[in-house]
């Protein structure tokens, strides 16, 4: 009996899961509120922006990350999504393709720079 509870719960998770594909913008959880407000407010908004405002750019955020993320699992591998592919979906777009760019570029240094830190403190320890 348990196993065959597990199997329907499983099922449930699987059913959610895909009813949450088909959640209209309004009903689905809010992930981005913080962040957005954050940001609102550094771009010039008040400090504690309207609801009805984070709420609306969530729903624009999450509706530009769905269909950024649909696009691009029609331009490379089935089923993959590559840096590449957004590159190759964002490079009309010169203030994104050079955000997209430096923001690679800065993702390679702090890299190398961890790297590197990672070698000195290992040798120091030995």
């Amino acid at each position: 009996m348990a196993e065959g509870g597990s199997e329907k719960d499983s099922a449930l998770d699987f059913d959610e899961e895909e009813a949450e594909e088909d959640t209209p913008l309004e009903k689905r959880k809010k992930m981005f509120s913080k962040e957005l407000r954050c940001m609102m407010y550094g771009f010039g908004d008040d400090q504690n922006p309207y609801t009805e405002s984070v709420d609306l750019l969530e729903d624009l955020v999450i509706e530009y990350i769905t269909e950024m993320t649909k696009k691009a699992m029609e331009v490379g591998r089935p089923g993959r999504i590559s840096v590449e592919d957004i590159i190759f979906l964002i490079r009309k777009d010169p203030k994104k393709y050079s955000r997209v760019k430096e923001l690679l570029l800065m993702s390679e240094e702090l890299r190398k720079a961890r790297k590197a830190f990672d070698e000195i403190k290992y040798a120091t320890t030995k």
